[in-house]
């Protein structure tokens, strides 16, 4: 068998899983290599363990008076239009970075929702 026969099934195999579904795990991985390095609790960013249904900024952290006035609770759409764009969901929040990939962000949000 060539070279070639055996790479196609690899290769098909691998953009099945590109166009899989965003998961959990892959929300964990994504959040592992993004997020992570700042949201452990520490002075850059609040740790988001129980952050989904929980109230906009009622962690202990020192939020922006931006974040501090939104009102609500982080759904998915909440989380998700943070995540989309986190100065125009909160204008003066001191988080900068966007995750602009729908897929990542639903991944990530989906993530989330397992922390406890």
């Amino acid at each position: 068998m060539s070279r070639a026969a055996l790479a196609l099934p690899a290769l098909v195999l691998a953009a099945a899983a590109l166009a899989a579904p965003a998961s959990a795990a892959d929300g964990q991985q994504l959040f592992n290599m993004q997020c992570k390095m700042c949201h452990t609790g520490g002075p850059m960013g609040p740790s988001l363990a129980g952050v989904a249904g929980a109230k906009i900024a009622s962690k202990d952290f020192a939020y922006s008076p931006a974040l501090k006035a939104k009102e609500g609770t982080w759904t998915p759409a909440n989380l998700d239009a943070f995540l989309k764009a986190p100065t125009a969901f909160a204008p003066g929040t001191k988080m900068m970075i966007s995750v602009p990939d729908d897929e990542s962000r639903a991944a990530i949000v989906d993530y989330l929702k397992t922390l406890k």
